[in-house]
């Protein structure tokens, strides 16, 4: 697959088009947002349904308890904000309203990991996944594109129970088909190879395939591809398979080594088929600002650090 050569598109443009879709189709759904309708692309939303958007002020607490009220009433609640301020400023409410409760609310963030760019560290956010994946009953998504994004919000709009979903804040590249379902359960396979599997998660995914194309062509290594949009909960199936075929694995994120996608991947092969894992991701460090490309190369998220470890994963297998 040539992902170069493909469009880029913003997943949180599918995502407010997407919105405006279901709004038309389900009057249940009630969208809430901390001051960040524009940012998040929900403008046409508010325009189309003003009588079914809540604007929160920058209130994020106070969203997530509302978002768990409106849920427990019978509607669909989608809260929006910026991942940091969903799981930092909201998590208290987030675990107690929504998680304890098993409020059908859903928590809608953009702006996650190092692509915010110049905002900086106060607004990047590292652990969200983390963080989310620890609360008992919580869905955690991050689509791999903006036609991923769209599915997702739909599947997820249909799914009964709380689902954290984080949205990238920049155009990425689309290489998914505009009309593709979304299985919560399920990380589909992108593409076959036996001698090393890369599971990839978000904006990591693009790349996963650019370094599958080039692990084969200048290193006759010949990668699976994962594309785990669901981080919990894990299609533990698909990667003990991939695992159990390749012998090796590399986990690629947006995100924090710690408590995410790698530590994810780590804890079900180690229960069930253990196997060398390299994980490509954020250190145990804070942001800083930048342009997005060039916090992604500062911070070794790249093809080529994902060929790297890739390599190194294949020789440790050896």
């Amino acid at each position: 697959m040539n992902i170069q050569a493909t469009a880029k598109r913003a997943m949180r443009d599918a995502f407010g088009e997407t919105l405006v879709t279901l709004g038309g189709e389900n009057s249940d759904i009630v969208v809430l947002t901390a001051d960040l309708a524009e940012a998040i692309r929900l403008d046409a939303f508010a325009t189309a349904f003003p009588e079914r958007f809540i604007q929160m002020g920058i209130s994020e607490a106070d969203m997530m308890g509302t978002a768990a009220g409106l849920a427990l009433a019978g509607k669909i609640p989608i809260a929006t904000t910026f991942a940091i301020f969903a799981t930092s400023l909201g998590n208290q409410p987030i675990r107690v309203s929504i998680g304890y409760n098993k409020a059908n609310a859903k928590i809608c963030t953009s702006h996650g990991g190092v692509t915010v760019g110049p905002d900086g560290a106060t607004h990047q956010a590292f652990e969200d996944v983390a963080l989310m994946r620890m609360i008992p009953g919580m869905t955690v998504i991050l689509p791999a594109d903006a036609n991923e994004a769209a599915a997702a919000t739909r599947a997820i709009v249909e799914h009964d129970g709380p689902v954290y979903m984080r949205l990238g804040r920049i155009p990425t590249p689309v290489f998914s088909h505009p009309d593709q379902g979304f299985r919560i359960d399920e990380a589909p396979i992108l593409r076959d190879g036996r001698d090393v599997a890369i599971c990839a998660m978000g904006i990591m995914v693009s790349m996963a395939l650019e370094a599958a194309d080039e692990l084969a062509s200048e290193h006759g290594v010949e990668a699976t591809v994962v594309n785990v949009h669901t981080i919990k909960p894990l299609d533990k199936g698909t990667v003990t398979d991939a695992a159990r075929r390749c012998g090796c694995v590399v986990t690629a994120e947006e995100h924090s080594v710690l408590g995410g996608l790698g530590g994810a991947i780590s804890e079900v092969l180690g229960a069930t088929h253990p196997v060398p894992v390299e994980r490509v991701g954020v250190a145990d460090t804070f942001g800083e600002s930048g342009e997005p490309d060039e916090i992604l190369e500062a911070y070794g998220l790249t093809s080529a650090a994902i060929v790297a470890s890739a390599l190194q994963a294949v020789g440790r297998k050896r």
